[in-house]
C-alpha cells in the first residue's frame, strides 16, 4: 500500500512539473511576441511613420474633366507633410467619389514623397430644370445635370473651373418629365424613359442627324415614348429602343423634306412603318445656327 501510494505522489509531481512547464512555455511565447511586436511598433514609428524621408513633398493630381486640380486636392483631404507610407489611399479614393461630378478616382503611392491622384469626371450631356420652392416659399429652378449613364450631378461652380466663362456656354439638351425627388445628385435615374432619352443623344452625336439638327428638348412624361424638340422648330417621338434605325428613317424623311422645300413640323418615329409626318413650310420655320463642333461642358 505504501509502495502504490509513493508511486501515485510521483505521477501526481511529474504532472505538475509538466503543467508548470508548459504554462511558462506558452507565457514566455506569449511575452517574447508582444515584446516582437512593440519593438516591431517602434521601428515602424521610428524608421517609416515618423520619418520625415517619406513626408508627402508632391500631390499630382490628373483629371480628364475641367474641375481645377486645386480644388480636387482640397477634396481629396491630403495635407502637404503628411506620412506618404500611413496615408489611407481607400479614404482619399472615397472623398473624391463622394463627389457627384466624379466617376472614378486611382491614388498611387510614388515612393519617397510623391501620391499621385488619376481623376475620370463624369460628362453632362443633359439638363434637368425643375421648378421648386425655397425656404421663404419662393419658386426657384433648380439645375441638374445627367451622364450618359443617368447619374445625376449638379452645375460645377465656375469657380472650381478651368475652362473660362466664355467656352461654358454651350446648351445641353433639356429633359422635361422629371420631378425633384427623382433627382438625388451621385444618384442614378433608373426611369426607363430617362434611360431611353440619355441613349437617344449619344446614338444623335453618332448619326447623320448630327449637325443638320439640334436636339433642345426631350419629353419623358409619356409612358414607351419620348418626344424630342429641335431647335428648328420640330417634335419627333421616338419609341425607347433601336435608335440607330429611328435615327436613319429621321434623316431620310429631312432629306425628301429638303428635297422638296420643306420642314419636319413632326414626325412619329415610334411608328415601324407608314411614319405619320406634318410638314411645314422651310420660310415659316425660324432657323437656328448649328454648331456640329461644339463640346458639352459641365457648366
Amino acid at each position: 500500500m505504501l509502495d502504490v501510494k509513493l508511486r501515485s505522489d510521483q505521477v501526481r509531481a511529474a504532472r505538475t512539473r509538466l503543467a508548470t512547464v508548459i504554462i511558462g512555455v506558452v507565457f514566455g511565447t506569449v511575452f517574447g511576441l508582444y515584446l516582437f511586436w512593440c519593438a516591431g511598433q517602434w521601428a515602424l514609428d521610428k524608421f517609416i511613420y515618423n520619418n520625415a524621408d517619406f513626408a508627402i513633398q508632391k500631390i499630382e493630381v490628373q483629371t480628364d474633366g475641367m474641375i481645377s486640380t486645386d480644388q480636387l486636392r482640397r477634396w481629396a483631404g491630403v495635407k502637404s507633410g503628411a506620412n506618404l507610407i500611413a496615408l489611407d489611399l481607400a479614404a482619399v479614393k472615397r472623398n473624391l467619389e463622394m463627389v457627384p461630378a466624379i466617376d472614378s478616382v486611382s491614388v498611387e503611392r510614388v515612393l519617397p514623397q510623391t501620391l499621385k491622384i488619376r481623376v475620370t469626371e463624369r460628362q453632362p450631356i443633359a439638363q434637368v430644370n425643375v421648378s421648386c420652392a425655397n425656404a421663404t416659399g419662393a419658386i426657384v429652378v433648380s439645375v441638374f445635370q445627367l451622364d450618359a449613364n443617368g447619374f445625376v450631378m449638379q452645375p460645377l461652380d465656375r469657380r472650381l473651373s478651368t475652362i473660362p466663362l466664355a467656352q461654358m456656354t454651350d446648351q445641353l439638351p433639356v429633359v422635361t418629365g422629371l420631378n425633384v425627388f427623382q433627382l438625388q445628385p451621385g444618384h442614378r435615374v433608373d426611369l426607363p424613359q430617362a434611360q431611353a432619352a440619355l441613349k437617344l443623344i449619344s446614338a444623335f452625336d453618332h448619326s447623320a442627324m448630327s449637325g443638320a439638327v439640334d436636339l433642345r428638348r426631350i419629353d419623358v412624361s409619356a409612358p414607351g415614348v419620348v418626344t424630342v424638340t429641335t431647335a428648328q422648330g420640330s417634335e419627333i417621338t421616338f419609341g425607347l429602343e433601336h435608335f440607330e434605325q429611328q435615327l436613319s428613317r429621321w434623316r431620310q424623311i429631312y432629306d425628301l423634306g429638303q428635297r422638296n422645300n420643306k420642314m419636319i413640323a413632326s414626325a412619329d418615329l415610334a411608328v415601324a412603318n407608314n411614319v405619320p409626318v406634318r410638314w411645314a413650310e422651310i420660310n415659316s420655320v425660324p432657323l437656328t445656327p448649328k454648331n456640329p463642333n461644339a463640346r458639352r461642358k459641365n457648366v
